[in-house]
C-alpha cells in the first residue's frame, strides 16, 4: 500500500462473511479488526445447515487455506433431498447424492463459523461491540461510534452486519422489506433416540411438501437435530395479528393444526412432535436492484450488500464477496482503487441474482413435483 502503508481494517459483523474476509487478509499480511455485537462466540445458536457451492463458498474456503477442514466436516450425504406429497405423504420426488457427489455438501453454520474463527490470529473479533454510527470525511479517517461509547478510527469501514447493517446507512438509505412470506422454525434434538420417526421420515439431507400455499421443509442438521421451516405467506407481525407470541407454544401449535388440518398425518408431526418453542423468522430482502456510488473508505458484503430470500446463495455469496474483496485490497495499490475493483465485480453479480430470485421465495410454497433444473441458484 502506497498511500497507507499500515490501513486500519474493520469489518463489522464476526458471520461466514466478515470471518472469511479476516482470514484472507491475514493470509495476504495484512491486518483486520472484526466488530460484533455478541457478547461471544457461544452467545447464540448460529442457525441450521447450508450448502456450500463449489463455484463460491468452496472457492473462498480454497483461498482461506481451509478447504481441506471443511471437507472433513462437511456431509455430502446432506445432499439426498425428498419431495412429499401434502396429501397422503407419498413421495414424488427423491434424490440420492452419489459418493462423488461434492458440488454442494451440507454443513452448520455453526460448525463453518467456528472453522472460520479458529482460523484467524487471536483477538482478532472484539465481542460485545455494537456499531452506532459511522462518521467522518469520505476520504477518511472513518470514525466507528459503539453503543459503549468507544470509538475506533479506521481507514476501511467493510459492512458485513447483515440485513439491518449499520454500515450500509453510510452509502445506502436502502431497508429491507418484508416480501409476505415468513419461516417458523420447529427443532428436534437428538433424533435418533427421541424421534426415530421424524430422523426415518427426512433421512440424511432434507425434505420438503407443499400444497400451493404453506409448505414444510425439514433440514438434517449433524449431531442429531433436525429443523422444520413452517414457510406461509402472512405478513411479519401474524403472530401479533394472533394475540400469540413466540413463547404460546400450545397456542401457536393448535393454529398451525388448524391451518395443516388436510395434510397427511406423518407429515403434520413435524409441526407437533418438536422440543421446546417455535423460532418466528419473518424473511426481508433488499429493493431490486441495490446501488450506491462507491465510496473511496466504505464498502459492504453480503446481505449488507445485496440481502435475498434464503433459497441457497446468501452465506455463499457473503464468502465469495469477502475472498474477492480481501484480494482485491491485497492486489492494489490503495483501499479506494481495491474497493473499485471489487464492487465493479460484486454489484453487477448481486444485481443479476437479486433480479433472479425476486419474488423466487413463493416458488417453496408450489406443489408441483420439485425439477432440480429450475433450482440452479440454490
Amino acid at each position: 500500500m502506497t498511500t497507507t502503508p499500515t490501513p486500519r481494517i474493520a469489518i463489522i459483523g464476526a458471520g461466514p462473511g466478515g470471518l472469511t474476509c479476516a482470514r484472507i487478509l491475514q493470509r495476504n499480511g495484512i491486518d483486520a479488526t472484526i466488530y460484533d455485537l455478541a457478547s461471544g462466540p457461544e452467545d447464540r445458536n448460529q442457525g441450521g445447515t447450508l450448502d456450500m457451492h463449489e463455484e463460491d463458498g468452496q472457492a473462498a474456503l480454497k483461498e482461506a487455506g481451509l478447504l481441506e477442514e471443511f471437507t472433513r466436516l462437511a456431509r455430502p450425504e446432506g445432499q439426498e433431498m425428498r419431495q412429499f406429497d401434502a396429501a397422503d405423504a407419498t413421495i414424488r420426488f427423491h434424490h440420492r447424492p452419489t459418493e462423488e457427489q461434492f458440488s454442494a455438501p451440507e454443513i452448520d453454520r455453526g460448525q463453518l463459523r467456528d472453522l472460520l474463527l479458529n482460523s484467524l490470529t487471536p483477538g482478532t473479533v472484539h465481542w460485545g461491540r455494537t456499531l452506532k454510527s459511522v462518521e467522518g470525511p469520505d476520504g477518511g479517517p472513518r470514525r466507528l461510534h459503539f453503543t459503549d461509547d468507544s470509538v475506533v478510527e479506521a481507514d476501511l469501514v467493510i459492512g458485513a452486519d447483515g440485513a439491518w447493517s449499520k454500515v450500509r446507512r453510510v452509502l445506502s438509505s436502502a431497508t429491507p422489506e418484508h416480501i409476505g412470506i415468513n419461516y417458523l422454525e420447529a427443532w428436534f434434538n437428538d433424533v435418533e433416540t427421541k424421534h426415530h420417526f421424524i430422523a426415518d421420515f427426512v433421512g440424511q439431507g432434507s425434505a420438503m411438501a407443499a400444497d400451493g400455499e404453506r409448505c414444510l421443509f425439514a433440514q438434517r442438521n449433524s449431531g442429531g437435530h433436525i429443523r422444520v421451516y413452517i414457510i406461509q405467506t402472512d405478513p411479519a407481525d401474524w403472530l401479533t395479528q394472533a394475540g400469540l407470541d413466540s413463547q404460546d407454544t400450545e397456542q401457536i401449535r393448535a393454529l398451525l393444526l388448524d391451518r395443516y388440518r388436510d395434510w397427511a398425518p406423518s407429515l403434520r408431526r413435524l409441526i407437533t412432535d418438536n422440543d421446546g418453542p417455535y423460532v418466528d423468522r419473518p424473511l426481508y430482502a433488499l429493493p431490486v436492484p441495490h446501488a450506491w456510488q462507491t465510496n473511496p473508505t466504505v464498502t459492504l458484503l453480503g446481505d449488507a450488500a445485496h440481502l435475498m430470500p434464503p433459497l441457497g446463495v446468501g452465506v455463499n455469496l457473503a464468502m465469495l464477496d469477502a475472498s474477492e474483496l480481501a484480494l482485491a485490497i491485497a492486489g492494489h495499490d490503495t483501499i479506494a482503487d481495491a474497493i473499485r475493483a471489487y464492487e465493479k465485480t460484486m454489484v453487477p453479480r448481486s444485481h443479476k441474482m437479486q433480479a433472479a430470485l425476486d419474488g423466487a421465495a413463493a416458488g417453496l410454497l408450489s406443489d408441483e413435483t420439485f425439477d432440480p433444473s429450475q433450482h440452479d441458484a440454490s
